[in-house]
């Protein structure tokens, strides 16, 4: 069966250890991305959430794993609120497998 993992801040990540995610709190951006490439080694996770703050310090390691189709690799908002990054991303996924924007609709 596989896991899912949760990489951020521990103000931001703590909650969700009730929820049964491998929690994996960080410091740096660094340790955020030595914590992803491990996390994709074991092979044991299907999702591996990691917040903004992290996330906009590691673009170039999680771009690394953008097409491989385990694991999923979201950003989710951190503790102190959402900077836009996550949907963004969520957007940009989304228009690479559907190949339009069905998330946003352009209002004229």
């Amino acid at each position: 069966m596989y896991k899912i993992g949760i990489i951020g801040d521990r103000d931001s990540v703590l909650g969700f250890m009730a929820l049964g995610f491998a929690v994996h709190e960080v410091s740096t951006g660094e340790d955020a991305a030595d914590k992803l490439h491990e996390l994709v080694k074991t092979g044991e996770y299907a999702v591996i959430f990691i917040t903004e703050s992290f996330a906009l310090e590691i673009q170039e390691d999680m771009a690394r794993y953008k097409d491989a189709p385990l694991p999923a690799i979201t950003v989710i908002p951190g503790g102190s609120g959402s900077t836009g990054y996550g949907m963004a991303s969520i957007k940009s996924a989304v228009e690479r497998a559907v190949g339009a924007d069905i998330l946003f609709k352009n209002e004229e």
